[in-house]
């Protein structure tokens, strides 16, 4: 059964750092580009980034650029996403996701088929 569990989701003051975690397991992560959505109170989930398959192509929301980055290790089946200079508005629910497609193709969360349960993150002081 294809899993995705997110971890890493924290506390953190304005300016400081966070790397989420999204372990893959029961499929060949391999394969699959897979994208980072996040979710604040009141709004819609919205696309923070995606990796392709093999890593060589990303891409970010306008919002995060310059500020997250995303990489994989295919062997440890785990995607990252690096998260610097955080500021309140980044807080969110953080989803990964996986898609039956090798490279990012869609930014919007219903092309997606399988996601995590999601992990908190929270910028305040």
């Amino acid at each position: 059964q294809l899993q995705l569990v997110e971890s890493g989701g924290a506390l953190v003051q304005p300016g400081g750092s966070l790397r989420l975690s999204c372990a893959a397991s029961g499929f060949t992560l391999d394969y699959y580009a897979i994208a980072w959505f996040r979710q604040a109170p009141g709004l819609e989930r919205e696309g923070v980034s995606c990796i392709s398959s093999s890593g060589g192509s990303t891409n970010y929301a306008d919002s995060v650029k310059g500020r997250f980055t995303i990489s994989r290790d295919n062997a440890k089946m785990t995607v990252y996403l690096q998260m610097n200079s955080l500021k309140p508005e980044d807080t969110a629910v953080y989803y990964c996701a996986a898609g039956l497609f090798s490279a990012c193709v869609s930014t919007q969360s219903s092309a997606y088929r399988y996601w995590g349960q999601g992990t908190q993150v929270t910028v305040s002081s």
